[in-house]
């Protein structure tokens, strides 16, 4: 019987011109795959999150843009490149936060502007190449995120108690996730490690993806409500943080999921190691600090009606609903990417990772 971890996060149904996802939204009471052939169709599952996290995003935004460009009618390049970069802006409308949505569109038009740099345009040729250049985007994402699992597993041991907050796993990539990476590898290793997962608050990716893949993998996990961390920390039964993120700025502050700040605050408190597990393609060079990260501004119902049979807040009250929060880099341990862990400061760390890539 298949469980979770046997369906694909993000595949291409190339034949029927289409992405099939799982639908997350309906997880972990029903596994539900679905089919997206629109623009409109991929726009929303982006934004309804039924397909979420960063890796995820960027995986499905390349093949959307594949799919959306075969069978253009544009007779010459630039009328090509002019639909092309409309369907993309669309799409990268969907998430703000999210580097990796723009990171994969932008490669993507990329891709074709250097395809194309003869100047001769063979629209069928440049359609195979948008598709192969899309695979490539997913068979890196799951190379990368096995990469980050192994450096993360240096920082951990056997019997170590690991917290982690909102979804970084399977469900936000393609294959491992990313902070969850070194637990589903320490546990092929037999490791006797026991994972607390926060439930994360209003959205509950926590509780509905991470407790449920973790759960169906064989590791201990325990879910606990987001305010229940400290008090687990102090008793030091965690003995690492491991979390994703969805944008890493040049000087090492990290946007996450909203409550992610919190979490560090209080890891610094009580001297837990708390480590940002992000691939390459989520460090955001072009952005200085966590001040310049657009934080996405979520719907009230989110807190006072989602999963609740009659509302649980008074009719008119104001909400604060922001996706995501930045945590300030003097609160990050480490930054585990595919190409090592990153330690402060974090400026100069990026700055040389940046350059060593670029020299590959």
């Amino acid at each position: 019987m298949k469980n979770i971890l046997d369906y694909e996060t993000v595949a291409l149904v190339d034949e029927d011109d289409a992405i099939e996802i799982i639908d997350q939204t309906l997880l972990p009471g029903r596994i539900e795959i679905i089919r997206l052939h629109t623009a409109k169709e991929i726009w929303d599952a982006i934004y309804l999150l039924q397909v979420r996290g960063a890796p995820a995003i960027g995986v499905t935004a390349g093949f959307g843009l594949y799919l959306l460009m075969k069978h253009s009618k544009a007779p010459s390049y630039d009328e090509f490149m002019q639909e092309l970069g409309e369907k993309s802006d669309y799409l990268n409308s969907s998430r703000p936060t999210a580097v990796n949505l723009s990171w994969a569109l932008k490669r993507m038009e990329e891709h074709v502007k250097s395809y194309v740099g003869d100047g001769s345009f063979d629209k069928d040729a440049v359609i195979k190449e948008m598709k192969e250049e899309a695979s490539r985007i997913k068979a890196e994402d799951i190379d990368v995120c096995r990469r980050i699992g192994e450096n993360g597993l240096t920082l951990i041991k056997d019997g170590d108690g690991l917290l982690t907050h909102c979804n970084a796993g399977q469900l936000a990539t393609c294959k491992y996730g990313t902070a969850t990476a070194p637990m589903y590898l320490a546990h092929e290793k037999g490791w006797n490690i026991k994972v607390y997962c926060d439930e994360t608050r209003p959205l509950l990716q926590g509780a509905r993806l991470t407790a449920f893949e973790l759960f169906s993998a064989g590791i201990d996990t325990t879910l606990l409500c987001d305010n229940m961390s400290a008090s687990l920390m102090k008793t030091g039964a965690i003995n690492a943080i491991f979390v994703g993120c969805d944008r890493v700025a040049a000087n090492g502050d990290a946007a996450n999921k909203i409550g992610t700040s919190m979490v560090a605050t209080v890891a610094k408190r009580y001297n837990v190691p708390f480590y940002v597990c992000a691939p390459t393609s989520t460090i955001d060079i072009n952005t200085p600090t966590g001040d310049q990260i657009r934080i996405e501004q979520r719907k009230p119902e989110e807190v006072t009606e989602m999963w609740y049979s009659e509302r649980m807040a008074p009719e008119g009250v104001k909400v604060y609903n922001p996706a995501f929060d930045v945590t300030d880099n003097e609160l990050i341990t480490g930054i585990v990417t595919e190409f090592g862990v990153l330690r402060a400061p974090y400026d100069k760390a990026i700055k040389e990772l940046f350059e060593k890539k670029n020299q590959k």
